[in-house]
């Protein structure tokens, strides 16, 4: 390599580069690449255009390597071109309803990553970004724009590319001046003159009719640039320079609108759009409420944290230790909480754990903490002893993480732990119950701002262990995360302390720890037999319903493509069109039902049957997946999921077995009480979510009617309607139910009205005659949002906290959403609560009474327990007290309770 090409590679490393972004342009492209149906929160925010621009931005910080970035947005569709054309860009249709909101999503997520958004009222973003290439590129910049504009390539210059998407969002073509040309035949600065000929479709500037791109090509190189081609216009012979004469005045408004204004007067200039390094907090936050969790995962493996966390790792004087060297460890240094991760493998209730790393705090600021690892495979019989008798003292507290698991592992290998004080992982929870994650990597550089990386141990000998050429080995890193461990909880300490959390901590979620290994450790006994038949059976139903399908329409399809679908329901049936969408109309499941209902056409009745089959047969295989060599099925219980304190249940999810058609019920006859038991009990609370509204709410109304006794739903309906109780119908009692749970969902007239297929104006003067003879219950509503606006949170009966920052937000489908939050997390975190203060009394009241009947399954408001022959009538009693007791209301907690040999026979 010559030294001249040395020195210019090294002169164009040396240059600042500057990214300018189209915000608008790239963000419609995200919106129309990825299909809006398949990107949406649980909340119900789409996100489809704030991924797919977030995916792109990444991808390109991390390609490009720009150290200054700006983003320009467009105000408004009014500008002094519309002004000055008022059809301009007119042939653009309204943005679509889910488009609009994930703009100010957008703009959230660069506000995190510390990117620069410019905005200018009567401008346009391309004039933005013009003015700042110019500025840029005068001040030796290079220069990158990445937009979907054609008109930015005029501004391509040697020093200047744009990143031009070709497919969707994630290929972009690099127009360089030879790209340019080499497409349209002249330099990119007569772009401009070329688009005023052929017209620009996107922007509704019309073309000169018959005269395209590679005409307009010639006669601007013939004749020098479009000012050459007016002047000699008339000297153009033939039908294309007769109609250039023709529409000349159009040509000319044209090259005025599309040419790019450079001296926009912005706040900020190219030196000032240096990035500073993102918040890494802000991003959790931005993140953690779009539900972006791979997204924020490539983001930090992709992008260097600007955080001075990535410096630092954790100090260990740690130890690999046997024998008497055990318990002398324990005794100097285990007194104080400790951090420990168990090395081994769990999954549904069962495990092995092969290893144990202890950590302790720091002794002093800046003396490495002690740490210390024993192998459990290998440990003599006095290692073996010190660590049982260790882990079984309850007086030496113990802190770890997602404990659940690694206890089971423990408890497999025959080894106790008592003393448990904290679980980081629910910690962190309790704390912020909206994040997606919980990963211990994620909470250190988090909470303590540093990194738990394997590569960093051994790059600054962090370990006093000898480790060979290949780095450190689990029990190292193992001793490293037990650290972070004890540390994490140091640090969760004033979170959980400002949030109210650590009571529910202690006295609910660290308990339910053992309740929920417990269960999932016994597993629910499963008839494999009747569980093959239905499979079969649901096998069976799917070919039938596909069949009658195929013969509704004369012809076979796939049923589960939706355009498919689409051909044969609005092409070929004419049938009302449904939803639009990116890819046609939808045909979900709730489209085709309301279909069907307007239609009644047997071909829809097939295809729903079909599709009803299918989810039963693949429910069914799952659980066949699932049964394990004991012949029972073991879930995993999950308590850091729902954001209102929900338990979740996972692999298989029995949480989610069908229970409202008699098919459904069909598989939960499968599950079944285990050999040497007498039967299986389920208990529920009745209507628990109302008696929570009707506490919360003070309504005087609602608790008549619930220490009445009388239905629930019969006695608001007699209120609502002005009728005596045996008057109300069948379907006043309907509506009643389906508006009594709706309110507590945040729901809309407009939204009973669709569930109740009811005139819009007749479900607002149901409403309001509720609210009308239950006025509590309509304060109670309103108060509980202002409330939550004010403190910036909701709370249970129990003090759970959930934080609504978007109640304030500027986004009104975002602040709605967390309007309709703020209804229903008290309610139904404070069911949620309630339910485990059952479940911790019940198991308590199992064991005072040397009882062999266990709890095996929690489903939401039930409990469902395997009975011990002769144990019924004592434990459907201590079940009844241990439910009704689990909280103090204004309204008696009803407890319904049924017996049987299957799960579906026990039900009530």
């Amino acid at each position: 390599m010559s030294p001249t090409t040395t020195s210019g590679a090294a002169d164009q490393a040396s240059r600042p580069r500057l990214l300018l972004i189209d915000g608008h342009s790239l963000a419609y492209r995200a919106f129309y690449a990825l299909p809006v149906e398949n990107f949406a929160t649980a909340t119900g925010q789409f996100t489809n255009a704030v991924y797919g621009f977030t995916s792109m931005l990444i991808n390109v910080l991390r390609d490009e390597s720009p150290d200054h970035v700006a983003v320009a947005f467009d105000v408004s569709r009014q500008s002094f071109r519309t002004e000055a054309y008022a059809e301009y860009k007119g042939n653009r249709s309204k943005s679509p309803d889910e488009f609009g909101p994930q703009v100010s999503l957008i703009k959230e997520v660069l506000a995190a990553l510390r990117v620069p958004v410019l905005e200018k009222p009567g401008f346009e973003a391309d004039d933005i970004i013009a003015t700042l290439a110019t500025q840029a590129g005068a001040a030796g910049y290079e220069v990158l724009i990445c937009s979907g504009d054609r008109d930015t390539f005029q501004l391509v210059r040697d020093n200047v590319t744009v990143l031009y998407p070709t497919r969707g969002v994630s290929e972009l073509s690099r127009m360089t001046p030879a790209a340019v040309e080499a497409k349209y035949g002249l330099l990119p600065e007569r772009y401009p003159d070329l688009a005023a000929l052929v017209g620009e479709t996107s922007d509704n500037l019309p073309g000169i009719p018959g005269v395209g791109p590679k005409t307009a090509a010639k006669w601007i190189g013939l004749y020098g640039d479009l000012d050459g081609v007016v002047a000699n216009a008339d000297s153009i012979k033939g039908k294309a320079g007769q109609s250039l004469r023709d529409h000349l005045a159009q040509v000319i408004l044209n090259r005025q609108i599309n040419g790019l204004v450079k001296d926009v007067e912005l706040p900020l200039t190219p030196a000032e759009l240096r990035l500073p390094g993102w918040d890494r907090e802000e991003v959790h936050q931005v993140f953690d409420g779009l539900e972006f969790r791979v997204l924020r995962e490539r983001l930090f493996a992709t992008l260097a944290s600007p955080e001075p966390e990535a410096e630092g790792g954790f100090d260990l004087a740690a130890e690999k230790l046997t024998g008497a060297a055990v318990g002398a460890w324990l005794s100097e240094n285990a007194a104080v909480a400790v951090g420990i991760t168990v090395l081994g493998t769990w999954k549904a209730g069962h495990g092995d754990a092969s290893g144990i790393a202890i950590a302790a705090p720091e002794p002093s600021p800046g003396k490495p903490g002690p740490a210390a690892f024993v192998d459990l495979v290998e440990a003599d019989a006095e290692a073996l002893a010190a660590v049982t008798a260790w882990l079984s003292d309850r007086s030496r507290p113990k802190v770890l993480h997602d404990a659940k698991g690694p206890l089971t592992a423990l408890s497999d290998r025959g080894l106790a732990v008592e003393g448990i004080i904290g679980d980081t992982a629910l910690a962190a929870y309790l704390c912020l119950p909206d994040q997606r994650s919980y990963d211990l990597a994620d909470l250190t550089v988090r909470h303590l701002g540093r990194q738990l990386k394997a590569e960093e141990v051994p790059a600054n000998q962090q370990l006093t262990l000898d480790m060979d050429d290949s780095g450190p080995d689990e029990a190292d890193l193992a001793m490293v995360r037990a650290r972070a461990v004890i540390d994490l909880w140091g640090a969760l300490q004033s979170d959980l302390a400002e949030r109210n959390a650590a009571g529910l901590l202690t006295d609910v979620e660290l308990p339910l720890l053992g309740v929920l290994r417990t269960m999932e450790h016994h597993g629910i006994a499963i008839d494999q037999d009747a569980l093959g038949d239905l499979d079969s059976y649901f096998a069976a139903a799917v070919a039938d319903a596909g069949k009658q399908a195929f013969e509704a329409i004369g012809k076979e399809i796939n049923l589960g493509s939706p355009k498919q679908l689409q051909v044969v329901l609005f092409d070929e049936l004419d049938m009302p069109k449904t939803k639009r969408t990116k890819t046609g109309y939808t045909t979900d499941a709730e489209a085709l039902a309301d279909l069907f209902a307007k239609t009644e056409h047997p071909f829809l009745a097939h295809l729903l049957r079909h599709r009803d089959a299918t989810k039963l047969r693949q429910t069914v295989e799952g659980l066949l997946k699932a049964i394990g060599d004991d012949g029972r099925i073991h879930t995993t219980y999950l308590q850091t999921i729902a954001a209102t304190g929900r338990l979740s249940s996972t692999e298989p999810n029995l949480q989610n077995i069908p229970v409202r058609t008699e098919e459904g019920r069909r598989i939960r006859e499968t599950f079944v009480v285990g050999p040497g038991f007498e039967c299986l009990l389920t208990a529920d609370y009745s209507q628990i979510e109302m008696r929570i509204m009707a506490h919360l709410s003070q309504d005087e109304g609602l608790i008549e009617a619930f220490r009445s006794g009388e239905d629930l739903h019969r006695f608001v309906g007699s209120r609502v309607f002005s009728v005596e109780p045996a008057d109300v119908t069948a379907e006043m009692r309907s509506k009643i139910k389906a508006m009594s749970y709706g309110l507590a969902y945040g729901l809309s007239a407009f939204g009973l009205s669709r569930q109740l297929n009811i005139p819009v104006d007749e479900a607002k003067t149901l409403m309001d005659d509720y609210f009308d003879r239950f006025g509590g219950v309509r304060d109670y509503l309103h108060g509980v949002v202002d409330e939550a606006r004010r403190t910036g949170y909701t709370e249970t009966i129990l003090g759970r906290r959930r934080y609504l920052p978007d109640l304030v937000s500027d986004n009104r489908q975002r602040r709605e959403m967390a309007e309709r939050m703020a209804l229903n997390a008290p309610i139904q975190g404070s069911a949620a609560d309630i339910v485990k203060v059952a479940m911790l009394a019940v198991e308590e009241k199992l064991r005072e009474q040397g009882l062999r009947s266990r709890m095996l399954l929690q489903v939401h408001d039930e409990l469902v327990l395997e009975v011990w022959p002769g144990e019924r009538e004592q434990v459907e009693a201590l079940v009844r007290e241990g439910m009704a007791g689990a909280a103090e209301l204004n309204v008696p907690l009803d407890v319904s309770v049924g017996v049987g040999q299957s799960w579906h026979e026990a039900a009530h």
